[in-house]
């Protein structure tokens, strides 16, 4: 599937929630899915423990921490206190389960991830896919062989503005891409950083993944990765905390760009894109608004600067939704293995190791 096919695919989100409300009406007679959350000290786990356990589409069987320090750390929150906590074999033995949402931290994404593919169950797996692009690449085999679906964490697949920002490369609103600089900081404290200091790409692992995804969605793999990892803050852990990526393609160039050290760092996220005919400015990225700029007119857009309005939506909440139509079979899923296997080669790469 070359990447024009790939972006012809991907359509809006709008579209995405248009089909889930239009399923509505017969969610009455559909049972929910059975699904189960198996590590919980993610950055993206308690939102992730939130969406399920409210979604009409599931039903949480039950949460498992394997490490007790960690279940122990979190079982005191009061989002937990009702839960029903499983051991891991009981979890992935249950043969009522279809879906597992892997929400451990990265150190840990791989072996249970690839534990729940072992168990014939379909897969949500946090971002990034670990460290090792072997295991990952023997999960998503193994998940295909099985006939699991391996859904990765990316929010921003589901995000209203960054689908405004692939339908106008989709269908030529822009031109040529020539160009993309995306921006996506943040503000670690103490124990935070200890977490992500366990490997050298640091914060362009933990931030620039999500960036990634997106400029290989725009513009396929890069030809050549150059980037700079620097330890800038005044903390001795020797994280990575002030980084840069440069992806080199055909005919454009991207820049990620990460760090852990900006203060209120959301509002300055941004994600711009430019073309021969247009540009496209997404600021901040949660909730998205947009900065748009037309040579000629199309659609309902006009030409020249314009600002572009998209709905506050919660994060996963659509990403479950969609995973939850393709689990019943409602609709085919959108992201092949071949897409993510090059994201997470293109993050290690930006995040200085030789794959």
């Amino acid at each position: 599937m070359d990447r024009r096919e790939f972006l012809t695919r991907t359509a809006m989100v709008s579209a995405v929630a248009g089909a889930a409300s239009a399923a509505q009406g017969s969610a009455a007679a559909v049972s929910p899915i059975r699904c189960g959350i198996l590590g919980i000290d993610h950055a993206h786990a308690m939102d992730v423990f939130g969406v399920l356990k409210k979604a009409k589409d599931y039903e949480l069987a039950g949460v498992c921490e394997p490490d007790e320090a960690v279940r122990k750390a979190f079982e005191t929150d009061a989002a937990l206190k009702d839960v029903l906590w499983r051991a891991q074999e009981e979890l992935l033995g249950d043969e009522t389960v279809q879906m597992i949402a892997v929400e451990s931290g990265v150190p840990r994404l791989l072996e249970l991830g690839q534990a729940v593919i072992d168990a014939g169950k379909h897969l949500h797996l946090d971002k990034p896919a670990g460290t090792s692009l072997e295991a990952f690449r023997k999960l998503l085999d193994d998940a295909e062989r099985r006939r699991c679906i391996v859904q990765m964490g990316y929010m921003f697949r589901y995000n209203p503005g960054f689908d405004f920002v692939r339908r106008a490369v989709r269908e030529g609103w822009l031109g040529d891409v020539y160009s993309v600089h995306a921006s996506m900081c943040t503000g670690l404290g103490p124990e935070k950083r200890r977490r992500m200091a366990f490997h050298p790409g640091g914060i362009m692992l933990e931030l620039g993944c999500h960036l990634t995804d997106m400029i290989v969605l725009l513009l396929g793999e890069p030809l050549k990765v150059t980037s700079f990892l620097r330890h800038d803050g005044a903390a001795p852990d020797g994280l990575a905390d002030n980084t840069l990526a440069v992806y080199e393609h055909e005919r454009a160039m991207a820049v990620v760009e990460t760090s852990a050290l900006e203060k209120d760092a959301f509002p300055a996220r941004r994600f711009k894109v430019a073309g021969t005919k247009g540009t496209i400015i997404l600021s901040p990225l949660e909730p998205p608004a947009a900065q748009f700029c037309l040579g000629e007119p199309v659609e309902r857009y006009k030409a020249g600067w314009q600002t572009v309005s998209f709905p506050d939506l919660d994060r996963h909440v659509l990403d479950f939704e969609d995973l939850a139509r393709c689990i019943r079979g409602e609709k085919e899923f959108e992201y092949p293995k071949s897409h993510d296997f090059i994201v997470q080669r293109t993050v290690l790469r930006a995040c200085g190791m030789n794959v």
